[in-house]
């Protein structure tokens, strides 16, 4: 399994809506849907830590622009 530091938003994003769906199914035990649910927490953590960087980009960006 990939470090989810090594993940860009796109590949987060799309495990994290794996995840999501395999621990909607139901059919995992207790301990792989504890597993399932941490794993998507660190994707959804891993999600906002790039938009929050993109969007201190486009701040910067306009801020640059407007000086």
């Amino acid at each position: 399994m990939t470090d989810v530091a090594e993940l860009s938003y796109e590949q987060a994003r799309d495990e994290l809506i794996k995840v999501v769906a395999d621990l909607e199914q139901g059919s995992a035990s207790l301990e792989e849907s504890l597993a399932l649910w941490e794993r998507g927490e660190a994707l959804a953590q891993r999600c906002e830590e790039w938009l929050v960087g993109a969007r201190a980009r486009l701040d910067a960006a306009r801020s640059a622009r407007s000086e």
